[in-house]
């Protein structure tokens, strides 16, 4: 979801987040049960049909879901080989397209509002769990992943640059006592701000 977020007006757009993850999960679970190759090709028109309708562009689009493709071409021969082609391509088709639907709301949606569908989800819960503090460490997790990216590229450019590149361990170190110490600067801050434990 880092930097994902396409803005625009569109009806998807707008649509409360907590509506969007409903549908989500509905739209999943039943292309994850339709049965035959037919009924995925109708689901996969409409899924093209929901990203032409959030005006998401279509390179933006490819590029979400390519990821899965690594994967399905290991796994797809695989199916084939024990289940035979038509289980092949239906557990092929299914994950695509469930792909396709997390991506239409990741592309629609800010993570800001997915955060606060979270709290109203969880207040409910609230007796056993804190809302606030559960949104509070989505957030950070969120937000540390381009942060944790950043730092392995640039210890990357830096092992490179030393000329250890085949070296793990001028990887490994780097990264763990950065990341390590970036922690206790992001905790520091946190109770600074009078949140601890």
């Amino acid at each position: 979801m880092i930097g994902v977020f396409h803005p625009g007006t569109s009806v998807v757009h707008r649509a409360p987040a907590l509506a969007k993850l409903a549908l989500l999960a509905v739209a999943v679970t039943v292309v994850s049960l339709l049965p035959s190759l037919e009924a995925l090709g109708v689901a996969a028109m409409v899924v093209v049909l929901l990203f032409v309708f959030a005006r998401i562009p279509a390179r933006l689009a490819w590029r979400q879901i390519t990821p899965i493709l690594w994967l399905l071409a290991f796994a797809v021969p695989v199916q084939w080989i024990f289940a035979g082609w038509e289980a092949a391509a239906t557990m092929g088709l299914r994950l695509v397209l469930a792909v396709a639907l997390a991506a239409v709301y990741t592309l629609t949606t800010p993570v800001s509002a997915t955060l606060d569908a979270m709290q109203v989800l969880l207040r409910p819960f609230r007796r056993w769990v804190d809302p606030d503090r559960i949104g509070l460490a989505l957030a950070l997790a969120i937000r540390c992943v381009p942060l944790l990216a950043e730092l392995v590229r640039e210890v990357l450019e830096a092992r490179k640059a030393r000329g250890a590149e085949g070296s793990p361990t001028a990887f490994a170190v780097p990264v763990i006592v950065r990341a390590l110490r970036t922690a206790d600067h992001l905790g520091e801050a946190l109770m600074a701000r009078g949140v601890d434990d």
